[in-house]
């Protein structure tokens, strides 16, 4: 999984990788297989509408302090 974000923490987790960092737009690749990531998950895990469960990508950046690009503008 990937995050495109405009800035980010100096220290991220283990499971977060910066993959490049052009023009003010950093590429966060997330390690979905590991069991911290899962934990995260596992935290922050909410019914996002009736009958389904996940997490919004905005409550993910906001644990990793990391400002996400919003893709609406």
């Amino acid at each position: 999984m990937k995050l495109y974000a405009t800035s980010i923490p100096q220290t991220l987790p283990s499971w977060a990788t910066v993959i490049s960092n052009k023009s003010g737009l950093v590429e966060v690749k997330i390690n979905d297989k590991d069991p911290g990531f899962h934990s995260i998950i596992e935290e922050l895990s909410t019914e996002i509408q009736p009958g389904v469960i996940g997490i919004k990508a905005s409550d993910l950046c906001l644990v990793l302090s990391i400002e996400m690009v919003d893709s609406n503008e």
